[in-house]
């Protein structure tokens, strides 16, 4: 009958003809590569290339014994100073180790955490919130100086070196860099999200 529509059908099949008809001389996709990394493929983590990346950041990195790492942490954890629970005394004698509330946190002027694990490849340094070493992940965003301690057995190469590390269930934080952001002009502004200042003590 005329003017009455094709069947439905019909329509489909005029549809992928024409579909095919147009990729017909397109080239075939290629294989997209799985060579993925895997954990454990390039060896234990080079410390030297943390450091290199962390000061990319513009995080600032402390080589230390742990000897010396009381001393260390003095000098660069100055004024009200907060450390995670688990931190031991004898590294910071004076530290304060607990807050009655969230709101407490702005009026320390610095925190120490230790970590979970290091990146080298990336400059990243991963807490686990779940650690009394690693403290609240309040405790890390809202002072304004975050010193974390770092063992070189912890510093693994790449990514998947450090997620075989983690458990995947626990509140974790991965932090590259003080904290910062660019606005549209590409202006620089630090402090948005977490700590202006990053220091990183290697043991």
């Amino acid at each position: 009958m005329r003017g009455q529509a094709p069947a439905r059908g019909s329509a489909r099949t005029e549809v992928l003809a024409r579909i095919r008809t147009a990729l017909r001389d397109k080239p075939v996709a290629t294989e997209v590569p799985r060579a993925y990394r895997r954990a454990g493929e390039r060896g234990p983590g080079d410390v030297d290339l943390l450091a290199e990346r962390l000061r990319d950041y513009r995080a600032t990195v402390t080589f230390t014994s742990p000897a010396d790492l009381p001393k260390t942490l003095s000098s660069l954890a100055t004024g009200k100073v907060l450390a995670a629970p688990a931190i031991p005394q004898e590294w910071l004698p004076d530290a304060e180790r607990e807050v009655t509330g969230l709101a407490d946190l702005r009026e320390f002027d610095a925190v120490v955490t230790c970590c979970r694990v290091a990146v080298a490849e990336t400059g990243t340094i991963v807490l686990d919130h779940d650690a009394p070493d690693q403290a609240e992940r309040a405790w890390t965003l809202v002072p304004d100086h975050h010193v974390v301690v770092v063992r070189r057995a912890q510093v693994v190469m790449g990514v998947p070196d450090a997620i075989a590390e983690l458990t995947g269930v626990r509140t974790q934080t991965w932090i590259s860099g003080p904290s910062a952001t660019s606005d549209i002009e590409l202006e620089r502004v630090e402090g948005v999200h977490g700590p202006r200042q990053l220091d990183v003590v290697i043991v």
